[in-house]
């Protein structure tokens, strides 16, 4: 039986750990080729059970050039652009806003807010080129409410969600559809290298009281890749346990 993304292409970044690390595997056994993207090195490991389906690429995707590079890997390796997973993503230092250190805001703008318009901003015209595709935005609940000490974490992923309904808008009637994941408080060793209190807070809000898994996201973002969320695009699907609904 052929999986639920037979023969599409896709390019996924924050390849090498977490939710990444899930979608690429996810993707792959689904049947799509996948170039797996990341700046750590780690992407090689994710990359290598799948052999030739899995292309690991390192690249910076605060860096145009990179980006670019990234995403014409892709199509000079598979022939065109598919799916786009816009998932790399930092933390950053903690500080209240009116302390905050420009240059820790402009280092996680640069990753969180940057990287995810770089992948459109080049990745769109890929997939006009081969009549359409699908984005997926990895954004986070930080997008719709506060989390204190936060600043430059919330003020990206709140943009991305913005960037993720215009492009949406701007592209429905050209077969391009593009959606966000809002997690909620996922083990990945981003969130868990998050101060204890933040992810006590985080469980002791939410009515299912455990925290996500990466696979639980990759699974969300395997749908909005999929034919099977074909009339779904400038919307949010939040997975983050209940926390949101309260």
């Amino acid at each position: 039986m052929a999986g639920r993304l037979e023969g599409k292409i896709a390019v996924i970044t924050g390849a090498g750990s977490g939710m990444g690390a899930a979608m690429v595997e996810r993707f792959c056994r689904e049947g799509a080729r996948v170039i797996a993207a990341d700046i750590s090195g780690q992407q090689n490991d994710v990359a290598k059970p799948f052999g030739d389906a899995c292309v690991p690429v390192q690249a910076n995707i605060a860096e145009s050039a990179e980006v670019q590079r990234m995403l014409q890997t892709a199509v000079d390796t598979f022939g065109r652009l598919d799916i786009l997973c816009n998932n790399a993503g930092i933390d950053g230092a903690l500080g209240l806003t009116g302390a905050y250190d420009e240059a820790e805001f402009d280092k996680v703008w640069s990753i969180n807010g940057r990287g995810p318009f770089l992948g459109m901003r080049y990745g769109i015209p890929h997939m006009l080129k081969s009549g359409g595709g699908a984005i997926v935005n990895t954004v986070s609940i930080a997008s719709m409410v506060a989390f204190p000490q936060m600043p430059a974490y919330c003020a990206a992923k709140g943009a991305v969600l913005m960037m993720t309904k215009t492009a949406a808008v701007e592209y429905a009637t050209q077969g391009i559809r593009v959606n966000a994941i809002c997690p909620g408080t996922v083990k990945t060793g981003l969130s868990m290298g998050m101060p204890r209190e933040y992810i006590d807070m985080a469980l002791q809000g939410m009515p299912m009281r455990r925290i996500g898994l990466a696979s639980e996201i990759a699974d969300v973002a395997l749908f909005l890749a999929s034919g099977e969320s074909s009339f779904v695009t400038g919307t949010v699907v939040v997975a983050d346990g209940g926390y949101t609904a309260i």
